[in-house]
């Protein structure tokens, strides 16, 4: 599985952190920005990471902000994107079971590193239920 990751300043040092994790394990993700921790606009950086994945260059997106809230937004403004924030470990679980998240979104100022691998590995280890939950996400597409 290919994965992207990026964020904005305020997710700069999560993102950093989260490299140096997956990397330890044999797992590259591809860094698509920010570089530094100098202020960059979060819609860009969303952009960036839509572009990726609708263009199928990654299976997977992980955004990071400083609450998740600003990237989700503007990420799923996106169609074909859908992009979740997964602030618990059952959300993490439901964003792939019943959403499959084709991004998933992370608070640099608002989660622990801990936290998020916990549910990076949820939402690795889920699968999506399709039926009625890819019916859903069909009308969403339509």
């Amino acid at each position: 599985m290919k994965i992207a990751i990026a964020a904005d300043h305020g997710g700069f040092e999560l993102k950093e952190n989260l490299k140096k994790h997956y990397e330890k394990q044999g797992i590259i993700l591809d860094d698509l920005g920010t570089y530094s921790t100098d202020s960059v606009d979060y819609p860009d950086i969303a952009e960036k990471m839509c572009k990726n994945i609708l263009e199928s260059s990654s299976d997977l997106g992980i955004l990071i902000c400083g609450t998740g809230i600003g990237i989700s937004i503007a990420a799923n403004r996106h169609k074909g994107i859908r992009a979740a924030v997964l602030y618990s470990d059952d959300v993490a679980r439901l964003a792939k079971e019943h959403n499959n998240a084709n991004i998933i979104v992370f608070g640099g100022r608002t989660m622990t590193l801990d936290e998020v691998v916990g549910r990076i590995d949820i939402f690795l280890k889920s699968e999506f239920q399709g039926g009625r939950h890819g019916c859903r996400i069909g009308k969403m597409d339509d």
